[in-house]
């Protein structure tokens, strides 16, 4: 999978014997929570385009490891349940108020076998390997396939 890369934000897969290992980053903690939610719509598909529909997503976490999984586990129920693409991501808010929360703004298209390339079925995001360096804002997680 080739990462999206910007100036100084993107995601990229790593290697892993089983599962699907990836890196996002990006110039801000919420930058890269953006990233990561890109890099597990491109591992679910992979020729998905702008569309019009729009869901906001609001995830919580006592820590920033659990609020990362719960991150992407809602990203995941969007795709498996609503049949969205996620293709923009925007995060509104990431705060701590006792919790971690993060609110955002997920914008994509409605999956068509017809028209998009599977890529990649996820069974869920893992706690393995997972890694939140906060100083260079980079989140590594692995994805169960």
């Amino acid at each position: 999978m080739a990462g999206l890369k910007g100036e100084n934000q993107g995601f990229r897969q790593l290697p892993h014997m089983s599962d699907i290992y990836l890196e996002a980053w990006g110039p801000s903690l919420e930058k890269a929570f953006e990233q990561a939610g890109l890099a597990l719509y491109r591992t679910l598909v992979l020729n998905a385009e702008d569309g019009d529909v729009a869901r906001t997503v609001v995830a919580e976490g006592d820590d920033l490891h659990s609020l990362l999984y719960d991150w992407l586990e809602k990203l995941l129920l969007i795709f498996e349940l609503d049949g969205i693409v996620g293709t923009g991501i925007e995060v509104k808010s990431l705060e701590r108020d006792g919790i971690y929360r993060i609110t955002a703004r997920v914008t994509g298209v409605k999956y068509d076998r017809t028209v998009h390339i599977p890529g990649t079925a996820v069974k869920s995001p893992t706690y393995a390997l997972m890694e939140i360096d906060t100083d260079r804002n980079i989140l590594r997680f692995l994805l169960d396939i």
